[in-house]
């Protein structure tokens, strides 16, 4: 059941829990959660055949991020989002395309998802070449309602949504706000924005260019009005989190170039204590 535009729609896709029953596919679109990928590396295998291309709709910096990125760290493997190389080592780069998800939605119960925000998701190849497969991925969701335009460096774009991500998200779990909220209270903005601009320096020192500044993409998230961010979502609920894909790996990234990052750290402290507390 999708609630989406004040509509209710029923859908009737073709689900299985044994991915055996459907067998190799042109294209994957995994949503799972980052830290939720590597649990379900085996379970792919029978949906991947030799020129299977897996979409990764995740938040945060994604495992593949150095593949065919050009520059000194090209190739290089990112523990946080992907410890022991796991999912490089088992699914491969080569299948991995990109996308970024700028849509804001909520689990209301067991298939009721509920749409508050957003169609877009563009999407690209890692190396930002405009390739078939992505041409024809582009078109078909496209066709399905979901504005997924190519682009040639979708790095920028990940980063864009990431800026909002790695602040709004753990400082909402650690004071229970909602955008609207986070973005008003001059307190906390005044931290997220302190965090964006640590985030911002590490970015382009990646070769990481932002169309907005810092306020300007406060703003933006503002604009969604009052969303309670999905790490909160987990919090409250009890599941694990997106915390190290959308802030644990760019203190591992601050690390990588040199920079420090005290917010960030102090932040991402705070809520790895609000997301996993230790037994007392």
């Amino acid at each position: 059941i999708l609630k989406q535009d004040g509509e209710t729609r029923v859908l009737h896709p073709e689900v299985t829990d044994d991915p055996r029953q459907l067998g190799p596919q042109d294209f994957i679109i995994l949503t799972l959660k980052a830290h939720a990928i590597t649990g379900v590396i085996e379970a792919l295998q029978p949906l991947v055949g030799p020129h299977t291309a897996i979409l990764f709709a995740q938040n945060g910096i994604p495992w593949w991020y150095f593949y065919k990125s050009g520059g000194p760290f090209d190739g290089h493997r990112l523990q946080s989002v992907d410890p022991g190389g796991a999912i490089w080592d088992r699914i491969g780069p080569e299948r991995a395309l990109g996308c970024v998800v700028w849509q804001a939605a909520e689990i209301e119960a067991p298939g009721v998802i509920s749409h508050h925000y957003g169609d877009r998701m563009p999407i690209g190849e890692p190396s930002g070449e405009k390739t078939a497969r992505v041409q024809t991925l582009s078109r078909l969701l496209t066709a399905a309602g979901i504005k997924s335009q190519i682009k040639p460096n979708l790095r920028n774009e990940i980063w864009l949504k990431l800026w909002g991500n790695l602040s709004f998200n753990p400082v909402s779990v650690l004071t229970q706000g909602t955008l609207v909220e986070l973005a008003s209270h001059a307190g906390t903005r005044r931290v997220i924005r302190q965090m964006m601009q640590e985030a911002g320096d590490v970015a382009q020192m990646l070769d990481v260019t932002f169309p907005v500044g810092v306020d300007e993409r406060i703003d933006m998230a503002a604009k969604v009005g009052a969303h309670r961010t999905s790490m909160l979502q987990d919090v409250e609920a009890g599941r694990p989190t997106e915390l190290d894909a959308l802030l644990g790996v760019v203190i591992e990234l601050a690390a990588l170039v040199g920079r420090p990052v005290p917010a960030l750290q102090m932040v991402y402290d705070l809520a790895k204590f609000r997301c996993s507390p230790p037994d007392r």
